[in-house]
């Protein structure tokens, strides 16, 4: 019925502990792998998009509307020209994809 002083010594230790820490370490090696590496590299690579954004580049912005940059300022903000004469001002990390690069001009 009750346990024997023998069966309450066995019981912990050092395997014990190992034992019981060993999920805890799966679960977290499992969400780095599979949650925060690949959202790391993502908003790394959006980073690098922003950063070399330039004049005459068709992006979609967050908001869903099409257009061409037309001015990149230092201050975060880019002027789009989403139709003939419509320009309209957005910040940088609101790209969400730049659609087609245009290639500097030849010096």
């Amino acid at each position: 019925m009750f346990a024997t002083p023998a069966y309450a010594q066995a019981a912990d230790g050092l395997t014990g502990t190992l034992t019981s820490l060993m999920p805890l370490v799966l679960i977290f090696a499992i969400m780095y792998f599979l949650l925060i590496r690949p959202q790391q590299k993502k908003l790394k690579e959006h980073k690098a998009m922003v950063e070399a954004l330039r004049r005459g580049d068709q992006v979609l912005t967050q908001g869903g509307l099409l257009g061409k940059v037309v001015k990149v300022g230092d201050d975060g903000i880019v002027e789009v020209e989403i139709a003939d004469g419509v320009k309209v001002k957005a910040l940088k990390h609101t790209i969400a994809q730049v659609m087609s690069k245009t290639e500097p001009a030849a010096a």
